[in-house]
């Protein structure tokens, strides 16, 4: 079927200028608060070296392909993720949709994820006094009972930190995310590198490292490989917009599946370094690692004590896991406001304040999903839970799903390969052959498989 023209991007289109800013920018959107905690923790308890393999594998399979696509569509159209797809789909077609779900995945996404870095931004400002300095995880468990359990400082942690994003997000693409992540990735690598290279001084470090890297293929089962295949579709930010709109705002001259590769690498080696600053301190003071919350803000703290110098340690812990959700939430942010700023034809000022105002009122009921709203419920869940399980579970697999379709079964391989090719001036065909037979044929098998267990289906 014949395709819509693509209209000439306007010559005011903002972008971004250069291609470490591209490589920070996109890096930025795929780092989050999962590298500090989740993935070291999975890579821990489902293998060791045995799952960073299958994770790898995983990555390169499922992960990368639909990344690059992404990409790939939001270059070709120079538009936001709800434009893009409007442009390229065969006319009469609703590929749309996959933008729409994409959009609203984003939105829900950071309604919640705003309310955890609001946590996170709490705890920087906790670790530069003295509630913290405590061994006792018991103390540190009441600190953070008292932050969510309290309204008020939930909602206006969460508004400070929205606050935050909006003013840099103002700026625009090049002055304002480009130029941050610019500063900020550099900022997040120093800093584990620092707090990992104290770590692993420690008496008793060796546990640790050897709990994330030592491989045990007797853990590897069908649970795991599904572990490691969800984790690797949703750890680059992928099935959301994000991809799509930083994608239209890449040089026509980038490589792009260079790119994605190296984004997909700097991503592993932050979790990587994350897991080093973490778990051997975990371990040569005794303690046990847990997931998720109990990790970072009731164990973390109580371990930091512990060690000489604990107190600055902890600080700048918490400084680059703030750092590590900043890179996320810009990107996750722009899909709206790409959205309204293009298709409302909304200044990008109004587009972000508008999109910041509805972002703290639905967000408000995350914020409090464990004070005055915890009886509050749909489905069972509170409106946190709910909307991780609606865009984790749901959303995000089907708009996933939906690009390997359109790329693979609509676009074309024809298409596929002149744009990653650049016209033909890389010579990258084979390569891109390759990933498009994945594209077309493993990757969306393996995300569905994934929806159907997050669904509890099997």
């Amino acid at each position: 079927m014949k395709q819509e023209t693509v209209a000439a991007p306007a010559a005011t289109r903002d972008g971004f200028t250069s291609s470490f800013g591209v490589l920070a920018a996109t890096l930025g959107s795929a780092v989050g608060l999962g590298n500090i905690w989740k993935f070291p923790y999975l890579t821990g308890t489902n293998g060791g070296a045995g799952f960073l393999v299958v994770y790898v594998l995983a990555t390169l399979l499922v992960g990368l392909p639909v990344m690059i696509a992404e990409i790939m569509l939001g270059r070709k159209a120079k538009a936001n993720a709800y434009t893009t797809m409007k442009t390229l789909s065969p006319r009469g077609q609703p590929w749309w949709l996959i933008s729409v779900a994409g959009v609203l995945s984003a939105f829900l996404i950071m309604a919640f994820y705003s309310e955890v870095a609001a946590w996170v931004f709490a705890y920087v400002f906790k670790a530069a006094g003295s509630g913290l300095l405590t061994s006792d995880p018991k103390v540190t468990e009441g600190v953070f009972g008292q932050l969510i359990g309290d309204p008020m400082q939930s909602l206006m942690w969460q508004w400070l930190v929205l606050v935050l994003m909006g003013g840099i997000l103002l700026l625009g693409v090049s002055k304002g995310i480009e130029a941050a992540t610019k500063k900020l990735m550099p900022v997040l690598f120093i800093l584990l590198v620092v707090v990992g290279v104290r770590s692993l001084m420690l008496p008793g470090a060796a546990q640790g490292l050897a709990f994330l890297f030592k491989p045990d293929f007797s853990k590897i089962t069908g649970a795991v490989v599904l572990t490691a295949v969800g984790l690797a579709f949703f750890k680059l930010s992928i099935g959301m917009g994000t991809m799509m709109t930083y994608g239209s705002y890449f040089r026509d001259d980038q490589n792009i599946p260079l790119t994605a590769f190296r984004v997909m690498c700097a991503d592993l080696f932050v979790s990587m370094l994350a897991g080093i600053a973490i778990f051997p301190a975990v371990f040569a003071f005794g303690f046990k690692p847990a997931a998720g919350p109990s990790l970072l803000f009731i164990t973390i703290p109580a371990v930091f004590h512990n060690m000489p110098f604990g107190h600055v340690f902890m600080f700048a812990f918490f400084v680059l896991t703030a750092v590590a959700s900043m890179g996320a939430m810009l990107s996750i942010l722009e899909v709206p406001i790409a959205l309204l700023n293009e298709h409302f034809k909304m200044k990008r000022a109004t587009a972000t304040w508008l999109s910041l105002a509805l972002l703290a009122l639905v967000g408000a009921t995350c914020a409090l999903s464990n004070s005055s709203m915890a009886n509050v419920k749909l489905f069972g869940m509170t409106a946190f839970d709910l909307f991780d399980f609606a865009t984790s579970n749901i959303m995000m697999p089907l708009g996933g799903i939906g690009l390997c379709l359109f790329v693979g079964w609509v676009w074309g391989k024809q298409r596929f390969e002149a744009e990653l090719s650049n016209q033909g001036a890389l010579q990258n065909q084979g390569l891109l052959r390759a990933i498009f037979t994945v594209l077309r044929w493993v990757s969306p098998v393996l995300i569905l498989i994934v929806m159907l267990k997050g669904l509890n289906v099997f």
